[in-house]
């Protein structure tokens, strides 16, 4: 990078922030000394996390799928702490179950929140940085899951691939434009958080439990997961794939998968097998 984005001292704006990674990340910034604006829809749980903050923090309770709550969102980072030197599009939520079980609503919810959040805030904070022309940076939460489908979680992996494709247009339009402002593409492995915690319809109940059982066992903690996310930012990664084994050989696999015309693996649903 040749400019650099202000860590410490700087601001940062987290949704998802009351819970999982959101926590993680928003714990470890404030020990870098970074002010903080969090937001998320649990107004409650996000209240806790701000209360465990020793930097000057923002609560901002914040339904992201809402585009005029977004909006308020930025206007109160800017205008509480005159810019914004990190914006982490965090916030999502997963569904799982059969494609054609799943109710519309459940998908638009998804769609909503984990496409929809991402879109909204790039709309609200984009132009606002920009004008700042100063160094500044967006990282966007996508997942492992974002470069490989997972059948039963048909609404999860179509939103994030989408967060993977808005990511890197998003990132072009801004060296095409010249900006300050760069992105950053956050894949996240296995962490250990509320995220698979919800009671799953009984088509995919085994599969989640085994997705549960293997996070349990390999995934890291937010607040072990959020140093490294810190650490690619600092680099100026673009890709910041923290758990690389999570994604390499599986990434390899379905590239050659597709290069060879092959048809796509075929899972053990009733296991809740994916390989």
């Amino acid at each position: 990078m040749n400019d650099t984005v202000r860590i410490n001292g700087g601001v940062a704006v987290i949704t998802g922030a009351a819970s999982g990674i959101g926590a993680g990340l928003a714990r470890h910034a404030s020990l870098l000394g970074i002010k903080l604006v969090l937001a998320d829809q649990s107004a409650d749980a996000l209240n806790k996390v701000a209360s465990e903050i020793s930097t000057d923090v923002i609560a901002v309770p914040t339904d992201v799928s809402d585009d005029e709550a977004v909006d308020a969102l930025a206007v109160t980072a800017f205008s509480e702490f005159g810019s914004v030197d990190l914006l982490f599009n965090n916030a999502g939520i997963l569904t799982s179950g059969l494609s054609w079980d799943i109710e519309k609503a459940i998908w638009q919810r998804a769609m909503d929140v984990n496409i929809g959040g991402v879109v909204n805030a790039i709309r609200s904070f984009v132009p606002r940085m920009i004008a700042a022309d100063r160094p500044a940076r967006i990282i966007n939460t996508a997942s492992v899951g974002g470069f490989y489908p997972s059948p039963l979680m048909a609404p999860y992996s179509a939103t994030k691939f989408a967060v993977v494709a808005i990511t890197e247009a998003l990132a072009g339009e801004l060296a095409q434009f010249g900006s300050k402002v760069s992105v950053s593409l956050l894949a996240p492995g296995p962490v250990k958080t509320d995220l698979m915690r919800d009671e799953a319809p009984a088509q995919s109940s085994k599969f989640m439990q085994s997705l549960r059982a293997m996070a349990d066992r390999k995934g890291l903690t937010p607040d072990q997961f959020a140093p490294l996310v810190f650490a690619g930012i600092e680099r100026g990664d673009y890709w910041i794939i923290p758990q690389p084994e999570s994604l390499d050989d599986r990434l390899r696999q379905r590239t050659e998968m597709i290069l060879n015309r092959e048809n796509p693996f075929a899972p053990d649903l009733h296991k809740g097998k994916t390989t």
